[in-house]
């Protein structure tokens, strides 16, 4: 199979980008220093592109309706202008994704999976709309992705905004997206859809652009906050940043043969709201009995990670596995995403990694394991 790139592949390309396979795309998986990036992101901002990402717009009188029986969560309950994360099921309870849907009008929602997940969910939304009165649109081919992502990352975006039209940024809350008109530089300005949420721990926007008009935003993104520290920032400290944040990543800490509770994702599911969804009666028995393994973060005492796979251990047996793990590059201590026991998983619990024959000292904690200074 070919493997996909970006419409922002030249200007990876031409920045010195290293690549890598991601759910079939070429993706930047670091420009320099993964260090750097990871800390530019903690500081002051770094620039992601996500355009491997997928785009499903749903849209008709059913909407609200056909998203609440697809998806998990109470979707017809989402504001305008406002996004939720939820989770797609087969009937079993298994997840097939987990994904962000941001609701545009009445009728209208944008669905956003996961990029190897893309396709399925297309086709899984698609599959489950034909008793509702609502068009599937998968957009994703036509749609690049760009995220501004740190604690400059409003002074940043907004030096793209007319001035009357800043408050549509400085005000928009948490799981919120709007149209905002950006000044593209020489690409003229451009209405685009502008979300402040992210993947970082951070704050910072993910904005939603034409393919045509990628790289005239990536430019005029990167020159607006030249001053600020901002770097283009690749995978590899895309996947630090959410593990110090306690993000799951699907394929690693979520798939189909994992529920949702436990995966620590309970309240994602809506069992309250009316009528059936597909995976309703499994996820309900689900809610009723204890799983035998939870997600936890582990915080390592030594020096060295634990990495996906590793076996968790406590009086010399096997009690989990380890599903992420990295040095932090904030914290300066190894962190781990593991499923462990159930009867272990209370934070101050002692464990050991078994980091190739040598088993580490660990200790369950709360996640996440980085929370930002919202001061």
């Amino acid at each position: 199979m070919t493997e996909k790139t970006t419409a922002l592949y030249g200007q990876h390309q031409a920045a010195g980008a290293s690549f890598t396979d991601f759910g079939g795309w070429q993706m930047p998986l670091k420009y320099t220093s993964e260090l750097a990036e990871h800390r530019a992101v903690r500081e002051a901002a770094g620039l992601f592109d996500l355009s491997h990402m997928g785009e499903v717009r749903v849209s008709g009188p059913d909407a609200g309706a056909f998203l609440d029986y697809a998806l998990a969560g109470k979707l017809s309950a989402v504001k305008v202008g406002r996004a939720k994360y939820s989770l797609i099921t087969d009937a079993d309870g298994g997840i097939i994704d987990d994904l962000i849907s941001y609701r545009l009008a009445d009728d209208e929602f944008l669905v956003v999976p996961n990029a190897g997940n893309a396709t399925v969910v297309a086709g899984e939304l698609a599959a489950r709309a034909e008793d509702f009165d609502v068009a599937v649109t998968d957009e994703s081919a036509d749609t690049s992705l760009v995220a501004v992502q740190g604690p400059k990352a409003e002074q940043i975006l907004l030096r793209l905004v007319p001035g009357d039209a800043h408050g549509a940024v400085t005000g928009m809350k948490y799981y919120a997206a709007a149209p905002v008109s950006l000044d593209l530089g020489a690409g003229g300005a451009a209405e685009m859809l502008v979300a402040r949420t992210g993947y970082t721990g951070e704050d910072g926007f993910e904005i939603y652009v034409p393919n045509a008009q990628a790289a005239d935003l990536w430019s005029a993104l990167l020159a607006a906050g030249a001053d600020d520290g901002l770097i283009p920032a690749g995978l590899a400290c895309r996947d630090s940043l959410r593990l110090e944040a306690g993000m799951p990543l699907y394929g690693n800490e979520l798939n189909r043969d994992l529920d949702p509770y436990a995966a620590g994702l309970g309240p994602v599911v809506s069992l309250a709201k009316e009528g059936d969804f597909v995976g309703r009666a499994a996820l309900k028995k689900l809610s009723g009995t204890e799983p035998a393994r939870k997600l936890v973060g582990l915080k390592g005492s030594g020096r060295r990670s634990a990495r996906s796979g590793y076996p968790v251990l406590a009086g010399g047996r096997t009690v989990g596995e380890v599903t992420s793990g990295a040095p932090s590059p904030t914290l300066g201590y190894p962190i781990a995403l593991a499923y462990v026991d159930t009867a272990l998983a209370e934070p101050g619990t002692a464990v050991e990694v078994d980091l190739r024959g040598r088993p580490e000292a660990f200790e369950v904690v709360t996640l996440p394991f980085y929370r930002r200074d919202r001061s």
